[in-house]
């Protein structure tokens, strides 16, 4: 029995002095391991605790206008409204934006996203969409946003329920103006499904209680190189977010309760 807990604690003692004999008898390959363990650390934690974070928070449109009833039911028994009921909770439908063509028609990702908007919009699921893009870094040449805009309305939506965010340059900052710009609380998202994980993320972080929907049709050829780069946004946000970082470009605030002409440069 006493040789047996010998063995054990020699056992213990070997697994903690590792680290320091590997460090004497080679110290170069004791740091490169220590620096691809911190590497790998900083690499897959943001990447989990987004994923694992958030898939909670992903629905379907169906599954939205299902909740819809939900809190009208409750009112009419006398209760307190539950859930993120759409009639009046969710009070905007931000679509994050992508590339659009020279003539001003959006991607197949973008288009995509804004049929679903579009989509959610009809479903009576939030009374405002805003349209959050890069119209800054090239404004001269290249309109995101307000094509985006121009594509809603020909679906039919009213050109004074939607919102331009000109600003909205990267993910992290289109969840920081949602905020602090258009002082939203609650939000649905619409994105691919792959970049969802991180903007409801980065809503959060800004206390937004936020929801996604995919605007996934289909399989795109290039989409793992899309992963690779969400993977490494992740890691960027994170740092963002810990860091309290501001938004590149900063507003005065913007109300929903007005027309969204107001936010368009075609007025």
């Amino acid at each position: 029995m006493i040789k047996a807990l010998l063995k054990i604690v020699k056992g213990i003692l070997g697994i903690l002095t590792a680290p320091i004999r590997w460090l004497v008898k080679a110290p170069f390959r004791f740091l490169f391991g220590i620096l691809l363990f911190l590497v790998l650390l900083v690499a897959l934690v943001p990447n989990l605790v987004m994923v694992l974070g958030q898939r909670g928070n992903l629905r379907t449109v169906d599954e939205l206008v299902n909740e819809m009833a939900y809190p009208l039911e409750d009112m009419a028994a006398g209760q307190e409204p539950s859930g993120l009921g759409p009639t009046g909770t969710y009070e905007c439908i931000m679509v994050l934006g992508a590339a659009v063509r020279p003539d001003g028609t959006p991607s197949p990702m973008l288009q995509e996203r804004l049929d679903k908007g579009v989509e959610l919009y009809f479903a009576g699921v939030a009374p405002k969409i805003i349209m959050s893009g890069d119209n800054q870094s090239d404004r001269e040449t290249y309109n995101e946003v307000e094509n985006m805009r121009r594509y809603a309305i020909a679906q039919g939506v009213p050109s004074e329920d939607i919102f331009c965010d000109h600003a909205g340059i990267c993910t992290y900052d289109s969840a920081y103006r949602l905020y602090h710009v258009f002082s939203v609380k609650r939000a649905v998202v619409v994105s691919q499904e792959y970049h969802l994980c991180r903007a409801l993320f980065d809503c959060a972080s800004f206390g937004i209680e936020a929801v996604g929907v995919s605007a996934d049709r289909e399989e795109y050829p290039v989409k793992i190189i899309y992963r690779l780069r969400e993977a490494a946004a992740r890691v960027s946000d994170m740092w963002k977010v810990l860091s309290q970082q501001n938004a590149t470009y900063l507003s005065e605030p913007v109300s929903l309760d007005q027309s969204g002409d107001v936010t368009s440069w075609e007025y």
